[in-house]
């Protein structure tokens, strides 16, 4: 199985998002936003319900998503920030079913088969190359986090679990680009200062 990549570039992870929404397909765009958000595996996400994100009594969403993940069967509380709630918040007065991501068979969520699918179409029909499939949103949060410099690499190393930087900076697929990109963009000295003058 080829190693999936995050979605680096931020215009394109909106335009698959888009891409949907413009359908009105909210389930599939929910998919997009709350996988590159949440940074769950598709596994975890699929088996998210309504009753997870939303409180039907008090008639407001969750601030925080809590579960025990399949893989490591660890506790997990998950931040759900604006945009995932203001894409909940569009889905939900349309949603049929107890899981957020429901399939056509009623009462069963939508299988990781389907979902890869989704996407991957999506991609194809957007012109979004690379090795892109599910779990690529799960990498797309960790990829934009650690490039942006305003996450910790060791929250980032906690989100997922691992055990090193190292496994992490491979796993999100950090390349000599990024590296460059890093360097180059570094201002450590005023420009109008010349050094060594007094």
């Amino acid at each position: 199985m080829a190693t999936t990549e995050p979605i680096r570039s931020k215009e394109q992870l909106t335009a698959l998002a888009e891409y949907f929404h413009a359908q009105k397909n909210y389930r599939n765009y929910v998919l997009v936003v709350m996988g590159a958000h949440t940074a769950l595996r598709i596994g975890d996400l699929l088996k998210l319900c309504w009753q997870d994100v939303y409180d039907a009594n008090r008639e407001v969403f969750r601030k925080h998503i809590f579960l025990d993940e399949q893989k490591t069967d660890k506790g997990k509380a998950i931040a759900l920030n604006e945009k995932v709630v203001e894409a909940l918040s569009e889905y939900y007065p349309c949603h049929a079913g107890e899981y957020i991501f429901e399939s056509r068979k009623r009462g069963r969520p939508i299988s990781r088969v389907q979902a890869y699918r989704i996407i991957r179409d999506a991609c194809v029909e957007l012109g979004i190359d690379g090795k892109i499939a599910c779990h690529s949103l799960r990498k797309t949060w960790g990829y934009h986090a650690w490039t942006s410099g305003e996450v910790s690499p060791v929250v980032i190393m906690e989100v997922y679990n691992h055990s090193s930087y190292e496994i992490t900076k491979r796993y999100l697929g950090i390349q000599q680009d990024d590296l460059d990109q890093a360097y180059l963009g570094m201002k450590l000295f005023d420009d109008d200062e010349k050094l060594g003058e007094d």
